[in-house]
């Protein structure tokens, strides 16, 4: 009787325990699985060349690693960890998203110049087009209709429009210097463009037509990444040279808070009760937690080389 109720103990346990956060490290092909009780790499799991983004499916049953270089998906179980299959002759998937519709995943082939659009029904990928693109597409966006998909090109400096439906490019426009992420503002009235080799963020009015440059947010030298708060009210930019996080209001489009990020902040994610941001500090091969109300760094864990893509199953809303 003894033994019985130590295992419903012990399984009590283990179901209770939080999911553990996700750290892609690009140079080392690999992902850390990380423990947010006691704040050490519990394993490392090994992936194809260059993992670089992550994105859950939409049963939320699977996270899925993108690896450009491997040209692959490797599926892992949020909960877990546990491994559950790779997909492979996905061609550079450098950054992905699944439309709102969960018709569609759209990656962007960062070495290849272009844009795929793959069909998902539940379980398979199937290429619906490829579309050529300019120099060095870097991040996707898709607005909350499954209509647009919107991705930057980093090396030709431009934010580029695609019809999802007729799977078209629609239009291109020219961006400051070396445009990476991208973020629309809930409704769809905005997108946000992270200029990484600028010192702000741009925000361009949508429309029927082509988006307008309606200002730019100084945000710090190196805007790269975003992610939003999960208040609806605000989102987050890291500011890879500056070493900083912005925190940018939707209603006013300007910085309201910033917190220290050391060693190049890239990804980040965002505890579910939005205290915490965890953001891979890309130079210093760390994954690094902010208090937000301290606005302080409280941990630091060791991960691989050149982090990046970060994620937990715990976390804040994503808009």
């Amino acid at each position: 009787m003894a033994l019985v109720w130590a295992l419903c103990s012990l399984m009590a346990i283990a179901a209770d325990a939080p999911p553990p956060i996700f750290v892609l490290n690009s140079l080392d092909a690999s992902v850390s699985v990380i423990d947010p009780v006691s704040w050490k790499e519990t394993q490392r799991i090994p992936t194809g060349k260059e993992p670089h983004h992550l994105y859950l499916t939409p049963d939320e049953k699977s996270l899925l690693v993108a690896s450009a270089v491997g040209d692959s998906l490797l599926f892992v179980d949020p909960r877990t960890a546990a491994v559950q299959r790779t997909v492979r002759g996905i061609s550079d998937p450098y950054q992905l998203r699944f439309s709102p519709d969960m018709k569609w995943l759209v990656t962007v082939a960062n070495r290849l110049n272009h844009v795929d659009i793959y069909h998902w029904n539940g379980s398979e990928l199937t290429l619906a087009k490829r579309i050529a693109t300019s120099k060095t597409p870097s991040h996707v966006w898709i607005d909350s209709t499954s209509t647009m998909a919107y991705a930057t090109m980093q090396d030709s400096n431009e934010l580029v429009g695609i019809d999802l439906g007729s799977q078209t490019l629609k239009w291109r426009v020219k961006t400051g210097a070396t445009p990476a992420d991208v973020f629309g503002t809930p409704g769809d009235k905005f997108l946000l463009v992270g200029l990484t080799g600028g010192t702000g963020v741009e925000v361009y009015e949508l429309g029927k037509g082509q988006p307008r440059l309606s200002k730019t947010i100084r945000t710090g030298a190196g805007a790269h990444a975003f992610r939003a708060l999960g208040d609806r009210r605000h989102v987050l930019v890291s500011n890879r040279v500056a070493n900083t996080i912005s925190k940018i209001d939707y209603s006013t489009l300007e910085v309201v808070d910033t917190y220290p990020a050391p060693g190049g902040p890239d990804c980040m994610d965002v505890s579910s009760d939005g205290r915490f941001i965890y953001v891979a500090s890309r130079w210093i091969k760390k994954l690094t937690v902010i208090d937000m109300a301290a606005r302080k760094v409280v941990q630091q864990v060791s991960v691989g080389r050149s982090p990046h893509g970060v994620w937990t199953l715990d976390h804040a809303p994503r808009h």
